[in-house]
């Protein structure tokens, strides 16, 4: 009796995923790589055990670059004087 694997399936609609073999996907991995671009996973196989999933990354965030708000923050020449009922909620 084979095992069955949940990872064979996706969660939306229990579709079943395409199916390489660690030499087919060595051999076109660019081929993958496009299809995986276009939103697909892929099951990569060691004999008939899966091993791995080609999946879309989720967006990247972007990096912050320092310096890039430069003039669009300002600072008031008061900044520093509050209150001291606002800063009584700071102290210990």
């Amino acid at each position: 009796m084979t095992k069955s694997y949940d990872l064979v399936y996706t969660v939306e609609v229990k579709k079943p995923l395409e199916q390489v073999t660690v030499h087919q996907a060595k051999t076109h991995l660019s081929k993958l790589l496009a299809k995986v671009g276009q939103g697909r996973s892929i099951i990569i196989k060691k004999g008939s055990r899966p091993v791995a999933l080609l999946s879309p990354l989720a967006p990247m965030i972007e990096t912050r670059a320092f310096g890039r708000e430069k003039g669009r923050i300002v600072v008031s020449d008061d900044f520093e004087s509050m209150p001291d009922s606002f800063l009584k909620h700071f102290k210990k």
